[in-house]
């Protein structure tokens, strides 16, 4: 297979993007987006996260997840208490109404995978789990460009 042919990272782009899009439908339906909807799902419904690990854990920029924290305390799904166990963190705890949407975003979530099973067999998942993580091992690789640059 040529370079050419194949434009991986176009691919696994586009695919994101629908899934994305797809993600945000559903959540419009409930007047959220598919980052509220996240967010939601990466509190534990039971003692709360640490502000501090929730960015970390969901893998986006501090300023978005601030913005995303403000919008999800003022719609009253989340409220801020101080962490007992670090006096410099807060804990986001979620309030019953969130409690309610992150079961509607779970919802959502097993849908999709169930429509997925549907028709990706477990096989071809194994697959495509593999080579997934063959390509975050590449691109995380600090050594893949650097017998690049002898040739330049």
């Amino acid at each position: 297979m040529s370079h050419n042919e194949l434009a991986i990272d176009q691919f696994l782009r586009s695919t994101w993007l629908s899934v994305q899009k797809m993600y945000n439908e559903q959540a419009a339906k409930f007047n959220s987006t598919m980052v509220m909807g996240f967010t939601l799902l990466s509190i534990d419904p039971k003692s709360g996260t640490p502000s501090t690990s929730l960015g970390p854990k969901m893998g986006i920029e501090p300023t978005s997840l601030s913005r995303t924290l403000k919008n999800l305390e003022e719609r009253g799904l989340i409220v801020r208490k101080p962490n007992p166990e670090d006096g410099r963190s807060v804990l986001i705890i979620l309030t019953e109404d969130g409690l309610k949407m992150r079961d509607v975003s779970k919802d959502v979530v097993l849908n999709f995978y169930d429509a997925i099973d549907e028709k990706i067999s477990e096989e071809e998942l194994r697959i495509f789990y593999k080579v997934l993580q063959k390509i975050n091992s590449i691109a995380s690789d600090k050594k893949t460009f650097e017998k690049k640059k002898e040739l330049l």
